[in-house]
């Protein structure tokens, strides 16, 4: 998609934006990416699925030239790495050697064992990936059992790597992941998130006790967790739901699958939200609100059903519901709150600025929208943007564990607290403005990594959404932001990184919407 050039909400920026709100309804799972390490999961756990010779062509074509899989980072790339090399060794050694696989998981072999045999990796923290700490020595077993089994049966072009160990960092040392699977296999209740990653239970997974699908067929919202389940036969009973959920996502990019599938309630609500935000006139049909207010409960709502109820996607329903002009109120985050900001979920390890950026926002446009005068909301948002302000680092930007880019960040960060904290947060958001100023590239564009309209499009509405200068500083990106294809790397954490496409989508319509109104108003 290309966006022409536009000066009102009308003409091809209104018609993308249309298009955008009626591709909610058409692909009700949502619109994602493909993943690595979830298409490794299916080729490795389900290879009677249909599509798997395309799965495996995806993995060989997503390779990248030093033998790693996903983003130009070690960190990043360890767990899609893993996935990958453990699907190819999967099929070599169902399937008998083939030229291209066997080259390819040499490759990969190198490259794990160069990367993690370093003194300096990781160079940084790992990223704070959703299951890492179980996710990496699960696949770093599996991948130790087929160099094992290379011992007993060769495959030419591998024999340097028979019988050899991965040596993960400390931090995964795979204590936590036996006592997981300690709870899984004994029956006992387990937290709905980790059913997201139910995967790791290994060659038991098909076999747990007191796991169902959805209604959808899902297992933990992940076509991992459904493959695992599922086991490596086909079901006995042709009209399973969960056999027929992966038929369903493989057939979403023609045998790949995302990561976090579906998306469906998340997707809704950030595509309205921003659309909404930046003042782009859209017709919001009923299903897509009534699909909003349905879900939510005494503890608010999941991004989507196999997923447990958490306070970042509630607090993008009710800042959408309240910007649709159907404002619930926001008190199922109350079941998120702690002493100084709001958790994610109950218990979670950590803490997320742009969780709390989006529950500053759910009621602060509450409020905004009602003249709701309860204490405890007015509470909320002063507890809140002081909290926001002690995590903003020292060079004026936020960072967060659900994205790569600080930019993501940042824009979620400085926008709520310029919205409903003007007078208190004031140099804070002066500060994030600096930042974003002063990291803008020669091209016009801003990225992390390399720069993007995704990241370009945060930048914008940072500097158009926030008081004070920097119109030409956005005005410089226009033309990436109208000319850019749905392309772009995967920034958002799962457990592989992801690309929601159609929330990207909507953030690149929002900045150009405020790009024309600010050009309108220079002409005015």
């Amino acid at each position: 998609m290309t966006i022409g050039e536009q000066t009102t909400t009308a003409g091809p920026l209104a018609d993308a934006a249309a298009d955008l709100v009626a591709g909610l309804l058409e692909h009700p799972w949502g619109q994602v990416s493909p993943s690595v390490y979830e298409t490794g999961r299916l080729v490795a756990h389900v290879p009677w699925l249909t599509g798997h010779a395309e799965r495996v062509a995806f993995l060989l074509a997503a390779q990248r030239p030093d033998g790693t899989w996903g983003a130009p980072d070690d960190g990043y790339a360890l767990v899609p790495t893993l996935s990958a090399t453990d699907a190819l060794l999967s099929v070599l050694r169902t399937d008998g050697p083939r030229e291209n696989l066997v080259g390819a998981a040499a490759l990969a072999l190198h490259a794990l064992f160069t990367r993690l045999s370093a003194p300096s990796f990781p160079s940084r923290p790992l990223p704070d990936m959703p299951a890492i700490e179980l996710i990496a020595p699960y696949l770093a077993e599996r991948v130790d059992d087929h160099l094992a089994a290379l011992a007993h049966r060769p495959v030419p072009g591998l024999q340097a790597y028979a019988g050899r160990r991965l040596a993960l960092p400390a931090a995964l040392d795979g204590r936590t992941l036996a006592r997981v699977r300690q709870l899984l296999e004994s029956g006992a209740t387990v937290p709905k998130k980790l059913l997201h990653a139910v995967e790791v239970a290994g060659d038991a997974a098909p076999k747990l006790p007191g796991i169902v699908p959805e209604v959808t067929g899902t297992i933990g919202a992940s076509p991992a967790a459904t493959a695992a389940w599922l086991g490596p036969e086909p079901p006995a009973d042709p009209s399973s739901p969960a056999r027929w959920h992966l038929e369903a996502a493989t057939a979403q990019h023609g045998g790949p699958v995302p990561v976090g599938f579906p998306l469906t309630v998340f997707e809704r609500a950030w595509v309205l939200a921003w659309l909404l935000r930046a003042g782009v006139r859209v017709d919001v049909p009923p299903l897509l609100v009534l699909s909003l207010t349905a879900p939510l409960g005494p503890f608010g709502t999941a991004a989507a059903e196999g997923l447990p109820a958490d306070a970042d996607t509630t607090a993008g329903v009710l800042y959408a519901l309240a910007l649709v002009g159907a404002p619930p109120r926001p008190d199922p985050l109350f079941a998120y709150e702690l002493d100084d900001h709001f958790c994610t979920w109950q218990g979670e390890d950590g803490a997320s600025p742009t969780t709390n950026a989006h529950v500053l926002e759910a009621f602060g446009q509450y409020v905004a929208a009602t003249g709701d005068p309860d204490d405890r909301y007015r509470a909320v948002i002063a507890k809140v943007a002081r909290w926001l302000r002690s995590r903003q680092n020292p060079d004026g930007s936020w960072t967060d564990r659900w994205h790569a880019s600080p930019y993501y960040a940042t824009a979620c960060c400085a926008i709520a607290l310029a919205r409903f904290d003007p007078d208190g947060s004031a140099d804070a958001v002066a500060a994030a403005r600096r930042w974003i100023l002063g990291t803008q590239r020669p091209d016009g564009s801003w990225g992390c990594w390399e720069g993007t309209a995704e990241e370009s499009a945060y930048a914008v509405q940072t500097l158009l959404l926030t008081p004070g200068g920097g119109a030409a500083a956005a005005e410089r990106a226009t033309d990436l932001l109208r000319t850019a294809p749905d392309e772009g790397p995967a920034m958002w954490h799962d457990k592989d990184l992801y690309r929601p496409t159609a929330i990207i989508r909507a953030g690149v319509i929002a900045a150009l919407q405020l790009l024309s109104e600010k050009r309108s108003d220079s002409v005015l």
